[in-house]
């Protein structure tokens, strides 16, 4: 019988989720010879998915948060928030 209460955090959940997607998308861009951090940045400003490679279904995977969503992750971390 559980006696202590689990908590689930779904922000931090999905903080990590986007974490691990942005490693993956930025080792498949830079597999492909791109600079990875000018087109994650690129497409994170723009909006545009053509700066995405789809190799590897980066682009797919990318596209799969909000952009808005990912900056606040980007800039969680950053700050260790």
């Amino acid at each position: 019988m559980l006696e202590d209460t689990n908590l689930f955090d779904a922000d931090e959940f999905q903080d990590e989720l986007i974490k691990k997607t942005l490693e993956e998308v930025y080792d498949s861009l830079l597999e492909r010879g791109y600079n990875p951090v000018n087109q994650i940045v690129g497409y994170l400003i723009s909006g545009d998915p053509g700066y995405i490679s789809s190799y590897q279904n980066a682009r797919g995977k990318l596209s799969e948060f909000d952009r808005s969503k990912v900056l606040i992750t980007v800039l969680k971390e950053y700050l260790n928030k």
